[in-house]
C-alpha cells in the first residue's frame, strides 16, 4: 500500500482507476509563487517541498506519492483560482490558446525514489461563453490548476493534444506505476 500525500480527489481517482491500493493523507505546504524562472522550475520545487513535508509528517513505513501541477499559457503560471472571477480570467486566457500543463510526480520509499516532470500540451478552440458560465456555476473548477479540467469542461474544446492525459489531470501514473507494482 502507498500513501498519497495529497488532498486531491482527482489524484485519488487516478490511483483507483489503476487499481492501486492507497491511503490518502493530506499535507499542507505553502504553494505561493515566489521568484521562479519557469513553470517547470516552480512545479519541481513545489513537489520537492511537498515530498519533504510528507516524509517529515508520515515517515517512510509505506511508499509516498506527491505531485504538483501548473497550467501555463505563454510561459505564465496559472495556479488554482481564488474565486469565480479569477477562474473566469484564467479560463479566458486558455480559450483558443496553446496550453501547457506541467506535472511533477514524486515517489519515495525506503529503497527507491523517482521524480518525473511531464508536460502535456493542448490547443483549445475558443470556449463558448454560455458553456463557460455554466462550468463556472458548477464550481468544478475549484482546486484545479488554472481552473482547467481536461477530462471535463475543456475536453470538447481540445483541438490538438500532445502528451499524457494523466499528466494533465495531476498525477503521471504511468511513470510511477512500475515502482508501485514492482
Amino acid at each position: 500500500m502507498v500513501i498519497l500525500a495529497s488532498k486531491s480527489k482527482t489524484r485519488a481517482k487516478i490511483l483507483k482507476e489503476y487499481g492501486v491500493e492507497f491511503k490518502q493523507i493530506g499535507i499542507d505546504v505553502d504553494e505561493e509563487i515566489k521568484e521562479f524562472k519557469s513553470p517547470k522550475e516552480y512545479v519541481c520545487e513545489t513537489t520537492k517541498k511537498k515530498l519533504k513535508e510528507a516524509v517529515k509528517k508520515i515517515g517512510l513505513k509505506n511508499p509516498i506519492i506527491v505531485a504538483d501541477t501548473v497550467v501555463s499559457v505563454n510561459g505564465k503560471i496559472l495556479r488554482k483560482p481564488k474565486d469565480r472571477d479569477d477562474a473566469k480570467r484564467l479560463l479566458k486566457l486558455q480559450s483558443g490558446s496553446k496550453v501547457s500543463i506541467f506535472t511533477c510526480t514524486a515517489f519515495k520509499s525506503k529503497e527507491k525514489e523517482l521524480f518525473d516532470l511531464s508536460t502535456t500540451d493542448y490547443i483549445f478552440e475558443k470556449f463558448d461563453e454560455k458553456d463557460l458560465d455554466r462550468y463556472l456555476e458548477s464550481d468544478k473548477w475549484r482546486g484545479k490548476a488554472g481552473g482547467c479540467m481536461v477530462e471535463g469542461f475543456c475536453k470538447k474544446y481540445i483541438k490538438e493534444v500532445k502528451g499524457l492525459e494523466s499528466c494533465a489531470r495531476g498525477l503521471t501514473i504511468e511513470k510511477i506505476l512500475p515502482l508501485i507494482k514492482g
